[in-house]
């Protein structure tokens, strides 16, 4: 119980690592605000985490939208009074070459992934400030080291996270607030179990673990880093890949 009561934010909850995360934060002892537009699957997870035990709160939300964001962190600090950690997950593709990338496509990944990132710590950072407390974990992706085929504006925008993530680290280190980013690899989310079979196994050859990540093993990452046992981590930039970046 590394968590015991903490109060946590998980932005795109819903599916995915962000489900993975959230259950993970709530068997660790955490209360979590489930931050999700998907209302399907939202209250699944919302579901989920209260079997564990747990408080939730579910809020439809979209990231990038700056008003939508503060609003949001306003309603949790509204009902939990606090917030401890904030994990920035929510994100999405429009998968195109170079000459095929549309402009709207463009922008839109770009703001959900990286705007959106920038507003949920922008709204937050106040409170952690006062507290002088705060773990915030965003979650960029491999391809933000090498890139990939038809991810253009995901890969350019996951990239824009490590930096925002090092920037922030640095701004808030002083107020003992730890800024991290993890890089997950291929990991069997919904998105990827609908890949074609020959580029999923094209990527594991290119693995040196040799095959897929699961939602849980990001988790534990996650998990680690909100957590008190990594106080004196901050600015890390932590792959969970199976090395394949190597």
């Amino acid at each position: 119980m590394r968590l015991n009561d903490k109060k946590v934010i998980v932005t795109g909850a819903g599916q995915g690592i962000g489900r993975s995360i959230a259950l993970k934060m709530a068997q660790e002892g955490a209360d979590v605000a489930i931050a999700e537009w998907n209302p399907d699957t939202g209250n699944q997870t919302k579901k989920e985490v209260e079997a564990l035990g747990r408080k939730v709160l579910l809020l439809a939300v979209d990231v990038a939208n700056q008003k939508q964001v503060q609003s949001m962190i306003a309603e949790v600090l509204r009902t939990w009074g606090r917030i401890d950690i904030l994990v920035n997950n929510a994100g999405f593709d429009r998968g195109a070459t170079l000459l095929k990338v549309r402009e709207e496509d463009w922008d839109a990944v770009l703001s959900v992934h990286l705007k959106g990132t920038m507003n949920c710590i922008q709204a937050v950072a106040p409170h952690m400030i006062e507290n002088q407390y705060g773990k915030i974990v965003n979650i960029s992706s491999i391809y933000a080291k090498s890139g990939g085929i038809a991810a253009i504006s995901y890969s350019a925008a996951k990239a824009g996270i490590i930096g925002l993530t090092k920037s922030v680290a640095r701004e808030l280190g002083g107020y003992q607030i730890n800024v991290n980013v993890v890089l997950p690899g291929l990991i069997l989310t919904p998105t990827i179990s609908k890949m074609a079979e020959k580029y999923r196994n094209m990527i594991i050859d290119h693995t040196p673990l040799g095959r897929i990540g699961q939602p849980e093993e990001v988790a534990n990452v996650v998990a680690f880093l909100a957590s008190d046992e990594a106080s004196f981590v901050t600015g890390a930039t932590i792959e969970v890949s199976g090395g394949s970046s190597m």
